[in-house]
């Protein structure tokens, strides 16, 4: 690996940092918001919001605002993924703690990794296999089929977690061509349109038939926020901004398996949250599926960056 690679590499890493810590802040205020607001309510001032600051800030950041592409289809298809994949997951958290859906969902590094050979023809060694069985076994731990705690809202974040890490295939098919600026755009005026459609169609209220707090939070009606929730709303809004343009920019940067373990920083976020402010401790039988999950991405982390340094000092010294 020459410097240049391998800086280009530790940036697209910080980048996957930054974004999970944003995704993280981004969770938190959502569930915070679920028993008050709609879903799509939420998101739709969260895009919106979103979309102003990519083009006030990001775009700025690569030379203004460039909506052109060869890949219009392509550009639709990652963000009805992304799309699917939010609102499957922020529906999952109305009913089920933050660090349960959090470490379900991150089975998509893991999947991320097995799909990065299949699509993007990248190498994947035996160790990096063995972490994805581990994170995998960790998954079924703690969404716990044929257990009694058993609900079907700990589905929606493993099927968000294939839609995500599909999105990310298609980041790194984008790369080459498209900016992350113009990426993040795209992203987020499918979540305004699609956030706004919703609303027309749902907002009144009168699908609402359950009260379930998945379905509730899905169909029950738009209502005029105080201005400490819209605040909230409003840092959603930021903190999907900043993580979208930042995910992104991982993709671009650096090879996908290598780059997904980071994103497990949002996972020790969840727990943070969860406990201190909803009071959610996981069970023995989810702690240990946390750990699986959890540690199959650090060992793999850890591992590629020893891996990486040490293939980058044999080129150097063959060099002399």
């Amino acid at each position: 690996m020459t410097t240049v690679a391998a800086s280009t590499t530790n940036l697209g890493i910080l980048c996957a940092m930054g974004a999970a810590t944003a995704f993280s802040f981004n969770d938190m205020a959502i569930k915070f918001l679920s028993g008050d607001y709609p879903l799509h309510q939420i998101v739709f001032v969260r895009a919106t919001i979103g979309l102003i600051i990519t083009l006030a800030v990001f775009a700025q950041l690569e030379g203004g605002i460039k909506l052109r592409t060869q890949w219009p289809w392509h550009h639709a298809f990652r963000a009805a993924l992304l799309v699917t994949a939010n609102m499957l997951f922020f529906t999952s958290i109305a009913s089920m703690p933050l660090a349960d859906a959090t470490a379900i969902f991150f089975v998509s590094p893991l999947l991320i990794t097995g799909m990065s050979v299949i699509f993007l023809k990248e190498v994947v060694g035996p160790r990096r296999w063995l972490c994805v069985i581990v994170g995998l076994i960790g998954v079924l731990i703690i969404v716990g089929p044929g257990r009694e705690s058993f609900q079907i809202a700990a589905i929606l974040p493993a099927l968000a977690a294939l839609c995500y890490g599909a999105t990310h295939m298609m980041t790194r098919r984008l790369r080459g061509t498209e900016s992350a600026a113009t990426m993040a755009i795209y992203i987020q005026l499918a979540f305004v349109i699609f956030a706004g459609g919703f609303g027309l169609v749902a907002g009144d209220g009168s699908y609402l038939s359950s009260e379930n707090p998945s379905l509730v939070f899905l169909f029950s009606a738009w209502t005029w926020p105080p201005a400490i929730d819209f605040a909230v709303m409003a840092i959603t809004g930021l903190a999907s901004a900043t993580g979208g343009y930042l995910i992104t920019q991982a993709y671009r940067l650096s090879e996908a398996g290598l780059v997904a373990p980071f994103e497990y920083l949002a996972l020790i976020f969840a727990l943070i949250w969860g406990f201190t402010i909803w009071g959610e401790v996981p069970t023995q039988t989810v702690a240990l599926g946390i750990v699986l999950v959890l540690g199959s991405g650090i060992y793999l982390a850890v591992r590629e960056a020893k891996l990486g340094a040490r293939q980058s000092a044999q080129k150097t010294s063959a060099r002399r």
